[in-house]
């Protein structure tokens, strides 16, 4: 009797385990079918972009197109989705821009030395990919003219690029996202070990200059002259923390750290900076979401929002450096967090299938005409717009990170 009673409790308990099982695989399976893989929401949001913008010239809303930043932006995230892909369909996109602007003799048309421009050397990333790829002269010509830039470009006193020959002495620290990485490959892949000491002085000058040891932010901007209306008269720093300058920041560091040698002396400091930067992403995200706001420190103060390019951005760099141990383990479950939060806040699906990325910041900078005074009214001032470039490309950065 004991034994019987015994096997029907064992019966019991077994199917009990059984149902539960299965309840929590169907379970599983249902979160798996709510939450795309981030290869998935990559591929959905490269796959908008084409449809959006057809050639990727125009994606910064510019139907003649350019060569800029932005565009390089997205071909590099395109050429990143084919790397994981192979569909040749993102490679040959990203291919049409640059073909669009190098001609026969390798020469980038559109672009200006004199100008003296930071940003114009983004667009030069993707094409190391290009020529590894293709081995077509063309590419590398065009790699080294943007390199030729460098130097001669304006300097401060300590050596650091100014953001345009149009903004003397002032460094942003959206340039050490357009020049660093682009200039640290460059050493990495012709052999120039000096570039090396000179992108870590990049961001030992401008970390120095910009950040607030109280917040753990870095501020927009840094005017060594302290002659810009924007700039405090002692620090020659800009008022507040722009999400997005930051963004931009974060990402150079994390990228940067690809092609300095492990062995290099700066290395560290660039690491060192890094989780300080991490530290301070952590500090502001904002609770309920899981998100960044525009002006990073002001929460729902009046007129301020939470940003989709900044949060892509952050969770870029607290994905792939998380990775690549850079920083702590703790910052995996900050970008899962904010990834989450983009999903259920940013993205908009489109009665033609393709998807947007809602809520970005359109343009933001110091200084020029009109003037532009980096006040906390100024920032959220700025128009807001869907599948600006400038979040689009991180986002899909973002998750193919969220792959790996």
């Amino acid at each position: 009797m004991n034994l019987m009673k015994l096997k029907r409790t064992y019966l019991f308990f077994v199917l009990i385990g059984l149902v539960f099982s299965q309840c929590t695989a169907s379970k599983k399976a249902e979160e798996s079918a709510e939450s795309p893989s981030g290869l998935e929401m990559a591929k959905r949001m490269a796959d908008s972009e084409m449809v959006h913008f057809p050639k990727a010239s125009t994606v910064d809303f510019n139907p003649e197109g350019k060569w800029s930043y932005t565009p390089g932006l997205v071909s590099m995230a395109m050429m990143e989705i084919h790397a994981a892909t192979g569909d040749d369909k993102y490679y040959e996109y990203a291919k049409g821009y640059a073909d669009q602007f190098i001609n026969e003799e390798g020469v980038v048309t559109q672009y200006k030395r004199s100008d003296f421009n930071i940003d114009n050397i983004n667009s030069g990333k993707f094409l190391f990919d290009l020529y590894e790829k293709t081995g077509d002269e063309r590419y590398k010509k065009a790699i080294f003219q943007l390199r030729d830039q460098l130097n001669d470009h304006p300097r401060t006193s300590e050596g650091g690029f100014w953001h345009k020959q149009r903004y003397p002495h002032q460094m942003w620290l959206d340039g050490l996202y357009m020049g660093a990485p682009f200039y640290a490959e460059f050493g990495k892949t012709f052999g120039e070990p000096s570039a090396f000491d000179d992108v870590v002085n990049q961001f030992v000058t401008v970390h120095k200059h910009t950040y607030d040891p109280e917040t753990g932010l870095n501020y927009h901007a840094w005017d060594e002259s302290r002659e810009q209306r924007w700039s405090d008269p002692e620090t020659g720093q800009s008022p507040h923390f722009w999400g997005r300058a930051m963004g931009w920041y974060a990402m150079a560091l994390v990228d940067v750290l690809d092609y300095i040698p492990s062995d290099h002396p700066g290395r560290e400091d660039v690491m060192d900076i890094l989780k300080e930067v991490a530290a301070g992403i952590k500090k502001f995200q904002d609770e309920e979401t899981g998100l960044w706001y525009q002006v990073l420190d002001q929460g729902d103060r009046e007129g301020n929002y939470l940003e989709s390019s900044v949060s892509s951005m952050f969770t870029y760099t607290l994905l792939k450096a998380t990775r690549l141990n850079y920083i702590d383990q703790q910052y995996r479950a900050v970008a899962e967090r904010a990834y989450d939060g983009m999903l259920k806040n940013f993205i908009k699906e489109n009665e033609n299938g393709t998807i947007s990325l809602t809520d970005v910041c359109s343009v933001a900078g110091l200084g020029g005409d009109p003037y532009r005074d980096g006040s906390y009214e100024y920032y959220i001032s700025e128009p807001v717009r869907d599948n600006d470039p400038k979040g689009v490309g991180p986002f899909i950065l973002a998750s193919l990170e969220m792959n790996k």
